[in-house]
């Protein structure tokens, strides 16, 4: 039999104690030594020693429950980081790759942006050429040079200038009026002469009577003259035209100085009149062109070129209508020059396009009414807005001469009314076998500041900035 020490005699009562609950109440509370819930502890898994295989995998089982929860922790929270950036970024850059572009699609696309960039250059090039015209006179702009002595025959020269520089355009189209009631006169009665009807050619033609009474008072045969007269005229011609029709012509016929700085300006505006003038006869000749005379020609005549309308603008820049300007009022001199649109009230008619002018470009507004055929409307009114050369050699005229390209008119309202040919206003003028039909344009026309800012007379310049 095995001999307990005292020692361990009395920690066997105390643990009994402990397990009848006697310790606890001799000490008058719960709280057991630590050494005791050890031995009982030690005493509980004292059968683990009666299976020693089970206690290994119990051990591990143990450790890898508590290594379990951090590692499921720690998991999810890599997993969370890895869908939120790795994942995430991954999918960007797969749906990214399908867009990409590969090094020469960048080459082609920064060659197709330098060529923009050359176009851009390219059209404000065109700009400025396409204000660089030729002058009447390179003696009035921006003002006579002072250096000379000042004298007022410049302005009579420009507007000689002028008054030339419209007949050399209709000459080249090949263009005059239907014969005046003096020419069928004198015509008719020589081809009477022979019949014996001569006094009533002078009493019924020549003494008095108007257009309206052609045809009234006349026998067939007198008809039969009169229409080869004027049909020789056609077949003689490309074009009707009148010069006293086209703005500024009768203006400057009996020009009378009103000052310096209002004849400046006078020589200013019907120089931008001379270039629109000069544009629409560039149209007519591009139109005709090819064609033996105006019987077979898509323009027949040219009725008026305008830019007032008989519109009033007093210095303030506003407009008073008055009517449109006969081709009376005209031929009595009235001053129907150009006026640059600086708002909308300025212009002929309400502008599709907005324009008005601004820190890049000036504006101004014109009317012109052609007789044209039917079938060639809509082409010439492309015709007339497309581009036209000239030539340029300095606005002092002391550069080498370089060919340039202006397109500088907009159409902003068009009318087309057909015509009767026996009305009053037609019974001279021979227009073929054509439909011919009345086409009213209002356009606008466009000066690049940058081109000609450096002769813009200073009085010019003042009277804008007081409007």
């Amino acid at each position: 039999m095995t001999t307990l020490s005292a020692r361990q005699t009395g920690r066997a009562i105390d643990l009994g104690r402990w397990r009848n609950g006697e310790h606890a109440k001799s000490r008058g509370h719960s709280r057991i030594p630590i050494h005791l819930k050890l031995v009982a502890l030690k005493q509980r898994l004292s059968f683990l020693r009666d299976y020693p295989d089970y206690l290994l995998s119990i051990v591990l089982t143990v450790i890898a429950v508590l290594l379990f929860i951090p590692a499921h922790l720690i998991s999810t929270n890599v997993k969370s980081q890895l869908q939120r950036e790795s994942i995430s970024l991954g999918q960007q850059v797969h749906s990214l790759s399908a867009t990409a572009v590969s090094e020469d699609q960048m080459k082609r696309q920064l060659e197709r942006l330098r060529a923009i960039e050359k176009d851009a250059d390219e059209i404000r090039r065109l700009a400025v050429q396409s204000t660089q015209r030729e002058l009447l006179s390179y003696d009035v702009f921006p003002e006579p040079d002072p250096n000379m002595s000042f004298s007022t025959s410049v302005f009579y020269v420009f507007g000689q200038q002028f008054r030339s520089g419209i007949d050399q355009l209709i000459a080249r189209v090949n263009g005059r009026d239907c014969p005046t009631e003096v020419e069928v006169d004198r015509h008719l009665e020589e081809s009477l002469s022979h019949s014996g009807r001569r006094g009533f050619a002078r009493r019924g033609l020549s003494g008095g009577s108007t257009r309206s009474s052609y045809g009234r008072y006349m026998s067939r045969i007198e008809r039969v003259i009169v229409d080869e007269i004027c049909k020789e005229r056609a077949r003689s011609i490309s074009v009707y035209v009148d010069p006293s029709d086209l703005s500024g012509y009768e203006y400057w016929k009996d020009y009378e100085y009103p000052g310096k700085e209002e004849a400046i300006k006078d020589c200013w505006y019907h120089q931008l009149a001379y270039w629109v003038i000069e544009d629409l006869f560039h149209t007519i000749e591009a139109m005709n062109s090819g064609y033996d005379n105006v019987l077979t020609a898509p323009v027949k005549r040219l009725l008026d070129v305008t830019f007032t309308m008989g519109l009033r603008r007093p210095g303030t820049g506003g407009r008073v209508f008055t009517g449109f300007r006969s081709r009376s009022q005209n031929k009595e001199g009235g001053n129907d020059r150009p006026a640059y649109v600086r708002s909308v009230k300025d212009g002929l008619t309400e502008s599709c396009s907005g324009r008005i002018c601004d820190e890049d470009y000036d504006v101004i507004h014109f009317s012109a009414s052609f007789l044209v055929s039917q079938e060639a409307v809509l082409r010439f009114m492309n015709e007339l807005c497309s581009g036209k050369e000239h030539t340029f050699s300095g606005f002092f005229g002391r550069e080498a001469e370089r060919r340039f390209k202006h397109n500088q008119i907009t159409i902003l309202e068009s009318s087309i009314n057909p015509i009767d040919p026996n009305e009053a206003g037609h019974r001279l003028y021979r227009y073929g076998r054509d439909r011919v039909v009345e086409l009213r344009l209002v356009c606008e026309y466009l000066f690049c500041k940058e081109a000609y800012d450096v002769i813009k007379p200073d009085v010019v310049r003042d009277e804008l900035q007081a409007q």
